[in-house]
């Protein structure tokens, strides 16, 4: 009898606990690598065979410990997957692939998921509407750009996840400063046209190429503004069938075989401008965050952790199991309650009351999406009235 598959995940913060699971009910040998400072983090152990930490700072690893530490655990235990649970474990992940030889997406696709200068330059190069773009590197080239695309635009670092970071930038002279500031990290942005417009987002399993699931929602409100002006985030599920749910699942699955995605999971959002058309954003190779997991499985009854596992380690070809076909939403925010009284939210459309502390976190789901926005609208406004808290925005992500 052979013995079970290897399968290494990597996690510099606490999450993917339905991954990890479902990996080890699906029969192999599961080992996590992550974070020292995350030791004492509950981590589902009983679905663990062996847990490893990587000495960090403020979540962050040194990319030769992680390659002599995996090596080192390679001399004994051969390694058949290599998985990156979280947005900055990506690079990580391929650079141990490639180094291995553990198959699965290797350094020059990675970029494509992480780099948010190399997924513009595929994404144009591949046909995919873009807002307007320009490398922060030849100061020539910019300064043509900003003469030929009208303000106001956006600075944004290339490799952080979610909002963090971008600066927006009105006018020609308030660029320069921003860049001196930067010293010599300015290199690492990339400068684009701000683009006005409603946000969306499409999550998706991937299986051999193919996009085996997709879901498409729009934001309540952009989540730039959000993290910069203290706002309440939200999602809704767009209604299945209209004109803008079957325009965006069509321009995920291009962009997700633009970048070559092979495997596993993905969030990919796009802006709607005035005249109706859909620019990429960003893209990435994992779970979305900020609990869409859970409005996804509201909707479909899909666990997008769960079923990533079983792309990764099934052996036959991944099915897709039964899927609904239900409207959720989402809200999250900042509360200035230690741990507010989630109680009050008692419709009887409520799925979820996320419990974390000075936190608001609701999902609800419904068979009328224009319910669904109805809820929507009332949550919004009586967390605001009831709830809602504001903090500056981190310099690093936290989770």
């Amino acid at each position: 009898m052979s013995a079970p598959k290897t399968i290494l995940c990597l996690a510099s913060f606490e999450k993917g606990h339905a991954f990890l699971r479902e990996a080890k009910r699906q029969g192999w040998t599961v080992y996590l690598l992550t974070s020292k400072s995350l030791e004492h983090a509950p981590w589902p152990r009983e679905s663990l065979d062996d847990i490893f930490y990587i000495p960090d700072q403020d979540k962050e690893w040194k990319l030769d410990d992680a390659l002599l530490g995996v090596s080192f655990l390679a001399r004994r235990h051969r390694i058949d997957r290599i998985v990156a649970l979280d947005d900055y474990d990506v690079e990580t992940a391929a650079a141990l692939r490639e180094h291995l030889r553990v198959p699965g997406m290797g350094d020059t696709t990675a970029r494509y998921f992480r780099d948010k200068l190399a997924m513009r330059v595929r994404a144009k190069e591949a046909g995919i509407p873009v807002p307007e773009f320009a490398p922060v590197i030849n100061y020539d080239d910019l300064r043509e750009y900003m003469r030929t695309v009208p303000g106001p635009w956006l600075l944004k670092p290339r490799f952080e996840a979610s909002a963090l970071g971008i600066k927006k930038i009105r006018r020609e002279e308030d660029l320069w400063p921003a860049l001196d500031a930067l010293g010599d990290d300015q290199s690492y942005y990339v400068f684009e046209r701000f683009v006005e417009g409603a946000v969306y987002h499409v999550d998706s399993i991937i299986s051999e190429r193919q996009v085996v699931f997709a879901i498409a929602c729009r934001y309540g409100a952009p989540p730039m503004q959000v993290a910069h002006g203290g706002g309440i985030f939200s999602s809704r599920v767009l209604e299945y069938g209209s004109d803008d749910e079957q325009k965006l699942l069509a321009a995920n699955a291009t962009v997700l075989q633009a970048m070559g995605h092979v495997r596993g999971a993905s969030h990919t959002e796009f802006i709607k401008s005035a005249d109706g058309t859909f620019h990429f954003l960003e893209t990435s190779a994992r779970v979305g965050g900020a609990n869409i997991m859970d409005l996804v499985e509201a909707a479909s009854g899909l666990n997008l952790w769960a079923e990533w596992a079983k792309v990764e380690t099934q052996e036959a070809a991944y099915r897709l199991p039964a899927v609904r076909r239900d409207y959720a939403g989402l809200l999250v925010s900042l509360a200035r309650q230690e741990w507010p009284d989630l109680q009050a939210f008692d419709d009887p459309e409520v799925v979820l009351r996320i419990p974390k502390k000075y936190h608001v976190g609701l999902v609800w789901k419904s068979d009328s999406v224009a319910r669904v926005e109805e809820l929507q609208r009332k949550y919004i406004e009586k967390v605001q009235a009831d709830y809602h808290a504001s903090a500056p925005l981190p310099a690093k992500a936290t989770e």
